[in-house]
């Protein structure tokens, strides 16, 4: 009996011991055929190369849009114009194009209506950019402060931005008028006698000043004004505390710390100055782009409207767009010598 029952017992071991590996056999199921397992494989290295194409790739499908519309709007006009500049060619047949070289560029250089033309954009530049940022320098530091109704004053600042061009100069136009103009009326009324300000030289340039003055002094005044909320109000209070007034604190806080952002407006504002088209245009009535009857406040702008627009000399007007680009891009260097002397000075300061 004990024999027996010895004998029996690993048998039933074995089966207990069998029992499991038959029942994770059975939860298992039955082997993966290769052939799926590979395309599985296959499908999992597809999608992981597209999410690597895709991370990599969407970025400049994002951008793609502003590079065509600017490959389209901006690189080739200045390309075709570049290429223009360098022939003799009518706007009436513009595909008739005679090789000339540098002789638009040379012409230039002797052609007295180019030179003062230029005399008169950087005069009008002065009258409109130093007086704009000035203002605009004093009007951001008043908001700066906490004013009843300050976000009124913030929107007024900048609707003469979001004015049109047209509206804002017939206006002008009405107030600079030599006969009934607001401005001689103020004037007679201080015993002053009438003046034409239209077509004196400095008259009609100060007049045209004061266009550019109104619509952008508002928005030089935002940026001012963003600029000095971003100063530490710690350098305030330190300065408080040493005693400084508030004139002190805007020349000795202020202004150091808005010397980038006074960099910026002076040269986006000098490059509108020389861009400078629509309020001259319009000031001057129905004359067209002559800038008045002696040119006494044509731009750089308004000479290439009259060379391409109205006499039709396509090849000259490039030329004069070309020189315009030349002057933008010495302001930028001038721009960047100065930004790289400033920064020099913080760094051993």
């Amino acid at each position: 009996m004990a024999s027996e029952f010895s004998a029996a017992a690993p048998s039933s071991v074995e089966e207990g011991a069998a029992a499991p590996a038959s029942g994770v056999a059975a939860a298992a199921g039955p082997p993966q055929d290769p052939g799926s397992q590979a395309a599985d494989r296959r499908r999992r290295e597809r999608r992981s190369r597209w999410y690597r194409r895709d991370v990599k790739w969407s970025p400049y499908a994002f951008i793609a849009p502003f590079f065509l519309f600017f490959a389209a709007f901006g690189l080739f006009p200045l390309l075709y114009t570049g290429w223009a500049s360098l022939h003799r060619v009518e706007l009436t047949a513009p595909n008739d194009m005679e090789w000339i070289g540098l002789r638009n560029y040379t012409r230039l250089l002797d052609d007295e209506f180019f030179w003062n033309a230029l005399q008169n954009t950087f005069t009008i530049g002065i009258l409109s950019t130093v007086p704009q940022l000035l203002m605009a320098l004093g009007i951001a530091h008043l908001l700066n402060y906490r004013l009843r109704g300050s976000m009124f004053f913030r929107v007024a600042a900048l609707t003469p931005y979001a004015t049109s061009v047209a509206a804002a100069t017939l206006v002008f136009v009405m107030l600079f008028g030599r006969d009934y103009g607001m401005i001689n009326w103020f004037l007679s009324l201080a015993g002053f006698e009438h003046i034409d300000w239209q077509n004196g030289t400095f008259t009609s340039q100060l007049a045209v000043s004061s266009i550019v003055v109104w619509r952008w002094t508002g928005y030089n005044a935002l940026i001012y004004l963003a600029a000095m909320q971003s100063i530490p109000s710690d350098l305030y209070e330190s300065a408080a505390l040493d005693g400084a007034s508030r004139w002190q604190q805007f020349l000795h806080v202020t202004l150091p710390s808005l010397r980038p952002t006074i960099l910026f407006t002076v040269v986006v504002s000098t490059i509108g100055a020389i861009q400078l088209f629509g309020e001259p245009l319009l000031f001057n009535g129905g004359g067209g782009a002559t800038g008045g009857s002696e040119h006494q406040f044509q731009t750089l702008g308004l000479y290439l409207y009259e060379q391409g627009w109205t006499n039709l000399h396509l090849g000259r007007a490039s030329a004069i767009a070309w020189a315009m680009f030349l002057l933008l891009i010495v302001i930028g260097l001038v721009s960047l010598a100065v930004t790289r002397w400033l920064r020099r000075g913080e760094g051993k300061a």
